[in-house]
């Protein structure tokens, strides 16, 4: 019988894989800049957390999640998104008012069972940060400074930052209100999905994607209208400053993103033109689910990169690496060129060796299928002459060396420095 991958799961092959690592220690650097620690977390929580957090009558708790039941009769689940984690974290831990856990990433695997379609997995990567402690609209201008940054050190074109506010508890209170109202009177232009929805969840309305509820939608009532003076101040506030920091967005009053847990500042990048799943990007302020998971009071933000779409819009141009390859012939040139191998791993060059020490030639030619950048010759001759060749994979040109590597090493290394090759 032939095994093939679950449904919606998938293998990163080595050649993607390298893109990955590429966009992974983008993500990882920027986020070192600004000051943003690595946490890790585990991929299997209770169900509780996610209920609680994302809300019981939201499509993902309701419809995506991968739950079941284990051995203790505990109802467990794969992590539909990291922020819930993130928090869960944040109070079993009692990292309040710790500088280093004021801001966290995480980058790992999501899990959620929607229909699979380009851009959209049943197991997919995020990356995931958090800042913790702070309600001044700057830490929301940094957290969206974050993202912009990522996305242009990544070259990624013609991406759109789409804003909104969802106001506080009490301004929803009333939008919702209003929201209901009106959605009675469409309530036959709506899909069973959105019908069920606009009692208990009205604010998810705006997510539907039927063109129906989205017709429906037109003069639906507007949370940037009902905006308490607080919650108007900060959002006017966040505008100013990103502004000031030349980063482009457009406000967009019907962007309410899939989790009940986000409260004033929500975000989401968008690139026109890649297909249905055109969210590369999102977060948002959750200044009450710290308080509502059992934690101490304390206002958060954050966001989420989703790898799966953000990778197909990285250009392919991305630095690449290429080994130095030993040709080893005879017995003794295969000890020395385990000493050389050693030496330049250790000093951070990317080394390769034919395994099958085959002629001369098939090394050659496998050093070429490596797209090495120079290959090091050492045969029984090099070693009675006391000199190595090395060869320059792209011009061909070769040059004698020390074949001891105590003395031939710091040769190389310069060399391969001014060729920028190797890991730094």
């Amino acid at each position: 019988m032939r095994i093939q991958t679950i449904r919606g799961f998938r293998d990163i092959l080595s050649e993607e894989a390298g893109k990955w690592r590429y966009v992974e220690d983008t993500a990882r650097e920027v986020l070192d800049w600004f000051g943003f620690k690595e946490v890790r977390l585990p991929i299997l929580e209770k169900t509780s957390l996610f209920a609680r957090s994302i809300g019981e009558n939201t499509d993902i708790v309701e419809k995506e999640m991968y739950t079941f039941t284990d051995k203790s009769g505990d109802s467990l689940t794969l992590r539909p998104e990291a922020t819930a984690s993130m928090v869960r974290m944040f109070i079993q831990h009692s990292l309040y008012g710790q500088p280093k856990a004021a801001k966290l990433f995480t980058i790992g695997p999501m899990f959620r069972r929607e229909r699979p379609q380009k851009g959209r997995y049943r197991q997919f990567w995020q990356v995931d940060a958090e800042m913790f402690g702070f309600t001044h609209p700057l830490a929301d201008a940094e957290i969206i400074n974050v993202v912009d940054t990522i996305l242009k050190k990544l070259v990624v074109p013609d991406y759109e930052i789409h804003l909104n506010s969802l106001g506080c508890q009490n301004c929803r209170k009333a939008f919702k209100k209003a929201l209901q109202l009106y959605l009675e009177d469409k309530y036959n232009e709506l899909c069973p999905d959105c019908q069920r929805r606009y009692k208990s969840n009205p604010l998810r309305v705006f997510d539907c994607k039927i063109a129906t509820c989205k017709e429906a939608l037109k003069d639906a009532p507007l949370i940037t209208d009902y905006l308490c003076s607080e919650c108007q101040t900060h959002f006017d506030t966040l505008q100013s400053y990103l502004s000031h920091l030349g980063i482009a967005f457009t406000l967009n009053p019907y962007l309410v993103r899939g989790l009940d847990y986000y409260t004033k500042t929500t975000f989401e990048v968008i690139i026109p033109g890649i297909g249905a799943q055109n969210a590369v990007a999102g977060g948002g302020r959750y200044d009450n689910l710290i308080k509502e998971l059992g934690g101490k009071s304390t206002p958060a933000i954050g966001f989420a990169i989703g790898m799966e779409r953000l990778i197909p819009c990285v250009p392919d141009s991305i630095p690449q690496k290429r080994p130095i390859f030993l040709a080893l012939l005879g017995a003794e040139a295969v000890k020395l060129g385990l000493i050389w191998a050693k030496a330049l791993r250790e000093g951070g060059i990317w080394t390769e060796i034919d395994y099958r020490l085959g002629s001369l030639k098939s090394q050659l030619n496998r050093a070429n299928r490596l797209q090495a950048a120079f290959t090091l010759i050492i045969g029984e001759d090099e070693i009675k002459n006391g000199k190595a060749i090395l060869r320059n994979m792209d011009t061909k040109e070769q040059i004698n060396i020390p074949v001891a590597p105590e003395q031939g090493l710091n040769i190389v290394l310069k060399i391969l420095g001014r060729e920028k090759v190797g890991r730094d």
